[in-house]
Formats: C-alpha cells, structure tokens, sequence
C-alpha cells in the first residue's frame, strides 16, 4: 500500500510540474493540444492563459490508459499556496487535467468523484472576490473561474475549518460553492475510509 501511494504521489508531483509547459516550439517532438481542442475540455481555464498545459499529453505506446469502466475516487489534498496571489493554484490545475484527460477517454461525469480539500497554504482560494482583493492589494481571486468549470463538471469542494480559523476568514467570504468542514486531516480520513485515494498534499 506504501508503495503504491508513493507512485500516486509522484504522478501527482508530475502532473503540478507540467503547469511550466509553454508550447510546442519549446517541446520538440512533443504535440500539445490546440486552442480549439482546449476549449472543448470539461474545464478550458486549465490551459488558459499559457503556459498551462489543461490535459496530459498523449503517450505513444502507453500500457495504461483511463479505463471508463472504472469508478474514479479521488481526494485532492491542496495544501501548498501559489507562488503570488495572481496565480492559480497549481493544485487545481492539476486536478482540471485530470477532469479533462478522464474525459478526453470516455470516462463519464458519474465514473468521476472527485474532492478537493483546501487547507493551510492554498485556503485563500476559498475566499470570494471581494475578501481575496481586501487580503491582497486589490489583486482579483484568480481561482473563481476555473473552480466554477470544476464545479459543473463535477467536482466538490471543501476547506479545513482549522485554517479558516487560524486564517480569520469570515464563512460569509467563502465561495457558496465550498463546503465548509471541521478539520482537513478528519474529512481526508472519512473519505479515505470511503473508497477514496487521497492524492497531493505537501509532498
């Protein structure tokens, strides 16, 4: 079981390290999808604005593919923050890409359930537009749009209640779109304990 996580982990790592990818003339022999193919995705802000790369990149000859016959359960551990409070969170581009990727290989919307669970470093993206500019000189949440695609295609969201805390956040700045919770270490372990692989965190 350890070791397998380790391998999900270091996929997770993988995936957040390809949000540098800028375009094909930086990536000889590499194909990345176009400007139509990326709006035809679940959740298009993934790959915009560039360099963001919204889906994994096919793989000539790759064993392992997504299945659509299998049931994908997930729990998202964000917890790192973006670089500067203009940046998406990596977190949730990685979690686009894998939205987008299940589907771009016919895995159904109900075959997804996905949780994304803001605690410490990423919880300013819970905050509403208006808190988030009030917290950072007037800088716009840059969160808001593509976790409003997250949400329709699926996704839910939560925050730890502990950092809301820590943090001083109202529950009224939160997103309505966000589930507020008591503890992230408490709603990863329910889930868990529910058939989800927990993916991400500091690692």
């Amino acid at each position: 079981m350890r070791k397998s996580m380790v391998h999900v982990a270091l996929a997770f790592a993988a995936l957040v390290g390809m949000t540098g990818v800028a375009s094909a003339q930086n990536m000889e022999g590499i194909t990345v999808p176009t400007a139509e193919e990326n709006a035809k995705m679940p959740v298009p802000e993934a790959a915009a604005p560039a360099p963001h790369v919204g889906i994994a990149l096919d793989v000539p000859g790759a064993k392992e593919l997504p299945d659509p016959k299998l049931m994908y359960k997930v729990v998202f551990d964000l917890a790192p923050a973006a670089k500067t409070p203009g940046e998406i969170n990596p977190g949730l581009l990685t979690v686009a890409r894998f939205v987008n990727t299940l589907a771009k290989y016919g895995v159904p919307a109900d075959h997804r359930k996905f949780v994304v669970v803001f605690h410490r470093g990423s919880t300013p993206a819970i905050l509403n537009n208006e808190e988030y500019k009030k917290r950072n000189n007037g800088v716009d949440n840059p969160n808001i749009k593509i976790m409003d695609q997250l949400k329709k295609a699926g996704i839910d969201f939560r925050v730890c209640g502990q950092s809301v805390l820590f943090n001083h956040i109202d529950p009224k700045t939160i997103q309505p779109i966000v589930e507020l919770d008591l503890w992230a270490g408490i709603t990863i372990m329910n889930l868990t304990a529910r058939g989800y692989t927990h993916l991400g965190g500091e690692g």
